[in-house]
């Protein structure tokens, strides 16, 4: 018994040298390269993945070419995310414009171990009636059908993050930090291509009981400020799935902080834990449900208080 306690101890003790060392030539390692660089390889390692590294702020969002736009969009999406530990507040807006229903949909919250926020447009190709919704899946809009719009996320303590671009897609994560979706406010800026169109959004907001006082319109730009979802539901089932998904993302966050340690900016956090625990790498990058240049062409902003 004791033979094979010392054997166990050997192992052990050989197992921790080699992690020591390991970890100490990954710090090392990203210690001797310069920011820009840094920047390109985060880009490169998660443009596979649908995302684009934003250097000068410190955040992912969702690229252009997605791989994510083939999904579309359906309500299950939603309904299933808290059991993936994604738990946001959402707000979809339907309304009908040239001869197809159209989704425009905006979530804030927290996906596993990042703080983010989302506006997703979407299609049918055809009008659906209401009572279908739900059970409709959307389809991802065109490259001439994109909209410009923009978002700034904040929280109680008035940090904030600040994107913009004409997308089908615009998305914000910010990994290591946790917030509740309740916590968060998210203020929203859509243009419109034409007046027939923002008045059918209207109308979709009106539906989802909106009133005129809650958005303003200056030109084809409407713009709102979406703190509390007006028809949140709260169902046993979604109440228990984001409660728990809520308590292993603190933890898991905590332990992301924990094992990155040696760094403090994100870039090098992410890095550190792509070459330590490549598996932990893939595991934070699950954002969504279901040029290499250290800046894009989307105009953003991070505010750290």
């Amino acid at each position: 018994m004791y033979y094979f306690l010392f054997i166990f101890l050997i192992i052990a003790l050989l197992f921790c040298t080699v992690f020591h060392f390991k970890k100490k030539k990954i710090i090392k390692k990203i210690k001797c390269m310069d920011r820009c660089e840094k920047c390109i390889l985060l880009d490169e390692l998660v443009k596979p993945l649908g995302y684009c590294y934003h250097c000068n702020c410190s955040f992912f969002s969702s690229a252009l070419d997605a791989w994510q736009k083939k999904a579309g969009y359906t309500y299950l999406y939603d309904h299933l995310a808290p059991r993936f530990q994604m738990v946001t507040q959402f707000e979809p807006i339907y309304f009908d414009y040239d001869g197809k229903t159209w989704l425009i949909e905006f979530w804030k919250g927290q996906y596993g171990i990042n703080t983010g926020a989302e506006i997703g447009i979407y299609h049918t190709d055809t009008i659906v009636p209401p009572e279908n919704y739900k059970t409709t899946m959307f389809d991802g809009i065109s490259d001439k059908e994109m909209l410009p719009c923009s978002f700034m996320l904040y929280d109680k303590t008035g940090d904030y993050i600040r994107i913009s671009d004409t997308h089908w897609w615009l998305t914000a994560f910010l990994t290591g930090r946790f917030s509740n979706p309740s916590d968060l406010c998210m203020e929203n800026s859509i243009t419109f291509p034409n007046m027939e169109m923002l008045s059918a959004f209207i109308e979709g907001m009106y539906h989802a009981g909106y009133s005129p006082k809650d958005f303003q319109i200056y030109g084809l730009r409407l713009c709102f400020t979406f703190c509390e979802p007006q028809n949140e539901e709260h169902t046993l089932y979604i109440r228990f799935w984001s409660r728990f998904s809520q308590w292993k993302n603190r933890i898991f966050c905590k332990i992301y902080l924990w094992i990155t340690r040696p760094f403090c900016n994100t870039e090098d956090r992410i890095l550190y834990l792509y070459y330590y625990l490549p598996f932990a790498f893939r595991k934070i990058l699950r954002l969504h449900r279901f040029n290499k240049r250290c800046h894009r062409k989307k105009r953003c902003m991070r505010r750290k208080i």
